[in-house]
């Protein structure tokens, strides 16, 4: 699932993970940020409803990250106005700076589940010490048909807790209607 997956994906409208809007639960969570100068990053950001959300409410330390070209072009016909230096067009496991805040959005199941362990030290190299990931987790049995691919709250805990203080992680009270009882929200803070 490189580039050239992702790529074929967009250009044939097969985007079935894209509700079209920022999703609730993240939404909810960027409304209670005071600290508008974080910097914040959105890997495998899609066509970033999230970051377009993040931008008109003042926050203009965002940088979207996408290995397919497709929708960062659809993001920026959306933002025109949003800086072509803060959108990436790379891998993920090729980025080298720092942030205070990183929001996940249906990137981790969509990586292939043998690259999970990799996305945390990953994560964890690209948060300043007290950083935090937040975002929403798939629940449900992990599924070799994919993406997306699923998980359960112990496996995550498992993942994720040698190197992040796991200040949240319970099922979404918020979820968009078609993933009711199907997804996680998640604060973890980099040790």
């Amino acid at each position: 699932m490189k580039k050239e997956y992702w790529e074929h994906r967009y250009k044939r409208n097969e985007t079935g993970w894209n509700i079209g809007y920022v999703s609730t639960p993240i939404k909810s969570y960027i409304e209670q940020i005071k600290d508008q100068s974080l910097k914040i990053l959105i890997p495998g950001a899609g066509n970033s409803y999230e970051a377009e959300y993040l931008w008109n409410n003042g926050h203009k330390n965002v940088y979207v990250l996408d290995i397919a070209k497709q929708p960062l072009d659809n993001f920026r016909n959306r933002v025109p106005n949003f800086p072509e230096s803060q959108l990436l067009n790379d891998d993920f496991f090729e980025l080298n700076d720092t942030y205070d805040l990183i929001f996940e959005q249906t990137f981790f199941c969509a990586l292939d589940p043998k690259l999970r362990k990799m996305y945390v030290e990953k994560m964890h190299q690209l948060l300043k010490p007290k950083g935090k990931i937040v975002g929403i987790l798939f629940n449900f049995e992990l599924t070799e048909n994919g993406p997306p691919f699923g998980g359960i709250l112990s496996t995550y805990e498992a993942l994720f807790k040698p190197q992040f203080k796991i200040k949240v992680l319970e099922p979404s009270i918020n979820s968009i209607k078609e993933r009711q009882g199907k997804e996680l929200f998640f604060i973890f803070e980099r040790l």
